[in-house]
């Protein structure tokens, strides 16, 4: 079986709340990284994969984008709306596949390519549990080579996700190109400082048909699992009297532009600048 850029990624997602009540919670997970030109390839030479079918795990360009066909073009279409031209570059997206036919993924990742492989833009794509989509649009200088860098990256946030925080937040991304590991983080930041910490860290491993199989066996359910998982740890807060906030109207502008600040292999920041919505 030939190899791809796709590949599955084995490891954990930890969440981390500081104030007003601490709250700590890990759990297990797996992700794909798809690279969306490779999508028809998979179909015909994973037998338990199918791209828009249903198969023990399948991919719906539907369950991302503007939910139209091809996903491809959807994404692109976001990019040049801000000035961002990958010229055809691979798009390569992080997030959970269906399970037997359900998904949700809270937070899937685009890595936009221009051709020579250079990372042009990260397109964070939320989705919360009220059937809301909204972007938040990361463009990357192009002078700086990324393969062994972490970028952190910042913007406001105008999208209702939970209940236990409000609007009036920071986002601090801190990312890297997927390789041999994938890890995302993502703190939250209030007037006081950081509020909450989410992380995500996993192992590459190649995409086959016996690695699909032994992840449906180690992640039985997963997706569904997620959505469980969401309404368990907010009782737990709620019974922790966190404050609830009422549910805002949706942004009206699906995407946020948020600005990158360049960050290198040893942590210091190089620079950066203030995000805006577009």
């Amino acid at each position: 079986m030939r190899k791809f850029s796709s590949a599955l990624y084995h490891g954990a997602v930890v969440h981390r709340r500081l104030r007003p009540k601490q709250h700590k919670l890990r759990y297990s997970i797996f992700n794909i990284l798809f690279d969306l030109d490779e999508l028809p390839t998979l179909s015909r030479e994973l037998r338990g994969f199918s791209h828009n079918r249903f198969n023990l795990f399948s991919f719906y360009d539907r369950d991302h984008g503007d939910g139209k066909l091809p996903l491809r073009g959807s994404i692109e279409a976001i990019l040049q709306r801000h000035g961002v031209n990958i010229a055809g570059g691979p798009i390569r997206l992080l997030c959970m596949p269906r399970m037997l036919g359900f998904v949700f993924n809270p937070l899937s990742v685009y890595f936009c390519h221009r051709p020579s492989g250079e990372l042009a833009a990260t397109l964070y794509e939320v989705n919360n549990t009220f059937g809301e989509r909204h972007y938040y649009l990361v463009p990357l200088s192009g002078n700086t080579e990324r393969s062994q860098k972490v970028i952190l990256q910042a913007s406001s946030k105008p999208f209702h996700v939970s209940p236990f925080l409000p609007l009036d937040l920071v986002y601090r991304f801190r990312i890297a190109t997927p390789a041999e590991n994938a890890a995302v983080s993502v703190h939250v930041h209030d007037q006081q400082g950081l509020l909450v910490a989410a992380s995500l860290s996993a192992k590459r491993m190649q995409l086959t048909n016996g690695a699909l199989l032994r992840t449906f066996v180690t992640f039985p359910l997963l997706t569904l699992k997620v959505v469980a998982g969401i309404h368990w740890e907010a009782l737990k807060l709620w019974l922790k009297g966190v404050k609830i906030h009422s549910k805002p109207k949706p942004p009206e502008r699906q995407v946020t532009l948020g600005v990158e600040e360049r960050y290198e292999a040893k942590g210091n920041v190089v620079a950066g600048a203030t995000d805006r919505a577009a």
